[in-house]
């Protein structure tokens, strides 16, 4: 990677590719960090495939695709000329530990393309945000983002140790992987080995930078005592984040909306952050000119934010859905819980209150519990051995039979299909169920307000990046 100055803004990783490629790209050719989600492009792909991959885009990336035997065969079995025809979509295979040759094909050229799009044309630098708690899908993830020549690597939602290793194998050709967590058993090793997976020997490339995302400060004291475990440098997440959060540290307590109550001890001391030593950047309610400059001279090398980009025009929100959030954040009423029951993970998830999507109760109970994406299902060791896999947001009996807790299932949303219904790619199922939206924002609106007294219509992503820098 060319050396250049550390960016001020990092643009979030959003949702199921809310922060699309388009999005991405504006943000670094505005000079600073644009971010692609990488959760769930191979859905993505198979998905835009089937709608006839309007634009033409998923095929320019392809035919990019270093290894392009594995390229035609995603195209063959998925590409429907003229898109689907109202025809539900079909169904891709779901990862699991030692995944087959099929699931290697998507998840890895899905990756790619999406980096690629978000590169194409220039040579700004771009990242792309994982999940910790999507152990399963990591390895060929981040392959497929490597073979794209990604510039930045950032996780959250866990302790991501083994990220800097596996990002430095991979780059390298090498086999690289993860431990995954097996509930009521040993961990399991989960690798992608690039020559068995491509059909041939991957030459080496850059290896990107690794962002950890974090809560506290000790966090990065920890990683940063080993070499082989140590980032390039972290994002301090404040708990409005938007998305999955860090729950808070001790018992947990609600307030009188149901939300986790946080304290102090759940947030980063940002004099003890600058005595790591390593570049930081400060997510959460950090969204104006104002609060940029004020923790630079904390000592950070800027922020990264999310929610005035995910309501950017370029970012994967379908239209209606980023006006009507616009026009409620406009007069007042959006309201965005921290659910600690919503998502399947455990960990709370915030939840913009919008009429019409899975936050109203009528719209949640409607929704027939099912669970065929499986992004976020965990692994569990059965009573003979074997691994099986679960999700709390699946069918309640299915989920007592493998051994979970009814008292896991309350409340639980299907994230992977209403974050893909966000972007206008949800799941019509043949008895004529269309899967709900489930929008996912930061709790810090500031910024978002700013914005529209300057640009009442909406605003772009370069035009975001400019009000943060104070231009």
């Amino acid at each position: 990677m060319t050396e250049r100055p550390l960016p001020t803004v990092i643009q979030g990783g959003m949702g199921v590719a809310v922060s699309s490629w388009q999005l991405a790209r504006e943000v670094s050719l505005a000079g600073e960090l644009g971010v692609v989600s990488g959760t769930a492009l191979d859905a993505v792909l198979a998905r835009k495939l089937q709608d006839g991959d309007p634009g033409g885009h998923c095929r320019r990336a392809l035919d990019a695709f270093p290894y392009p035997e594995m390229a035609e065969r995603v195209w063959d079995k998925y590409f429907q000329e003229g898109g689907r025809q109202g025809s539900p979509y079909r169904p891709i295979p779901t990862i699991t530990i030692n995944p087959g040759q099929a699931v290697a094909d998507l998840t890895v050229v899905g990756n790619f393309v999406e980096t690629w799009l978000a590169k194409e044309g220039h040579d700004g630098i771009v990242g792309i945000n994982f999940l910790e708690k999507i152990q399963m899908a990591t390895p060929l993830c981040a392959l497929g983002a490597v073979l794209a020549g990604v510039d930045y690597v950032l996780m959250g939602a866990g302790i991501p140790r083994e990220i800097p290793q596996l990002l430095r194998d991979l780059s390298a050709g090498r086999p690289g992987g993860v431990h995954v967590g097996v509930e009521g058993g040993e961990e399991a090793w989960q690798e992608a080995d690039p020559t068995a997976i491509l059909g041939q020997p991957m030459s080496p490339l850059p290896t990107p930078r690794f962002l950890a995302i974090i809560s506290v400060h000790s966090l990065a004291n920890f990683l940063n005592r080993d070499e082989k475990i140590k980032p390039f440098g972290f994002v301090v997440e404040g708990p409005v984040a938007g998305g999955h959060s860090a729950p808070p540290r001790g018992k947990m307590t609600l307030d009188e909306a149901g939300d986790p109550i946080y304290s102090d001890r759940d947030l980063a001391d940002l004099a003890k952050m600058k005595q790591v030593g390593s570049p930081f950047w400060v997510a959460g309610g950090v969204s104006t000119p104002e609060q940029v400059q004020a923790v630079r001279e904390a000592g950070a090398e800027g922020v990264q934010c999310g929610t005035v980009f995910a309501l950017a025009a370029e970012s994967g929100f379908t239209e209606p859905i980023r006006k009507k959030m616009l026009d409620e954040i406009c007069e007042g009423v959006l309201e965005v819980r921290n659910d600690p029951r919503a998502s399947p993970t455990g960990f709370p998830f915030k939840i913009a209150q919008v009429a019409g999507t899975l936050s109203d109760p009528e719209v949640y109970e409607a929704r027939p519990r099912l669970c065929d994406l499986s992004y976020l299902r965990e692994p569990y060791q059965r009573e003979n051995g074997t691994i099986g896999y679960r999700c709390a947001s699946e069918p309640v009996d299915a989920y007592l039979k493998k051994g979970g807790k009814l008292e896991d299932t309350v409340g639980r949303k299907c994230l992977c299909n209403c974050l893909t219904a966000n972007i206008g790619l949800g799941q019509e199922r043949k008895d004529g169920y269309k899967e709900a939206m489930g929008i996912t924002l930061g709790q810090d609106l500031e910024g978002a307000r700013q914005l529209l007294q300057i640009h009442p219509q909406g605003w772009t992503a370069r035009e975001a990046v400019g009000f943060l820098l104070g231009r």
